[in-house]
């Protein structure tokens, strides 16, 4: 079974390196997303600095990639009955590529829209509560960041109750909730003293 779960991590780690805001950015803008704003290689950046053109190719990469990566895990070690392992596996190796991707000098996003999509993927009642809680945190306050913190907090505490029986998966998606708060350790210390920016995603915010 080693071979399958070797196959597993490095496909996983080898797409999360393909980070849909550089690639976007790179072809419609011709520079580095990272190189903007807050230099983070993002779909939130992406928009503030580009608007909602091309967003949508942003996400699907990075949707995209996750959901390839869960589901080549499951397929590799499902023959080991343990296919929901696999993906989780998967979506661990993704979310670590697209957060430090070494084709990219180890400058990535922070992982909530390819985390996002694993779940999705993974167990669709967490991923339903995970995005009204994102949601509703967002529409109430206009902080992405603070519906992404909250967000990856519920995502750990769901894979926490939903998942107990299955402890690889539940410490694969308690993981990748705690990786998501320490990806956002800065703009938690932001928040609580009242200098995070708000955001609006639908339009890209004026260059000074």
């Amino acid at each position: 079974m080693a071979y399958p779960i070797i196959i597993a991590v490095l496909a996983g780690y080898l797409l999360g390196n393909l980070n849909g805001a550089v690639c976007i950015s790179t072809l419609l803008n011709h520079e580095d997303v990272r190189d903007r704003g807050s230099g983070n290689a993002g779909f939130t950046n992406f928009t503030r600095n580009y608007g909602i053109a091309g967003a949508g190719l942003v996400m699907l990469i990075d949707a995209g990639k996750a959901v390839m990566a869960c589901l080549l895990g499951g397929l590799l070690l499902r023959p080991y009955g343990l296919e929901t392992e696999g993906m989780m596996l998967g979506a661990v190796s993704v979310s670590l590529g697209h957060d430090f991707p070494a084709l990219l000098g180890f400058r990535g996003g922070k992982g909530i829209l390819s985390g996002f999509a694993c779940i999705i993927v993974i167990d669709w009642r967490s991923a339903l509560i995970v995005g009204l809680v994102f949601g509703l945190a967002y529409l109430l306050t206009g902080y992405v960041s603070l519906g992404s913190v909250l967000g990856a907090a519920t995502y750990a505490l769901c894979y926490g109750i939903f998942w107990r029986e299955h402890p690889w998966v539940m410490a694969g998606g308690i993981f990748l909730g705690l990786l998501a708060l320490f990806m956002h350790r800065q703009n938690i210390v932001r928040l609580v003293k009242g200098q995070e920016r708000k955001t609006n995603l639908f339009q890209k915010e004026k260059r000074k």
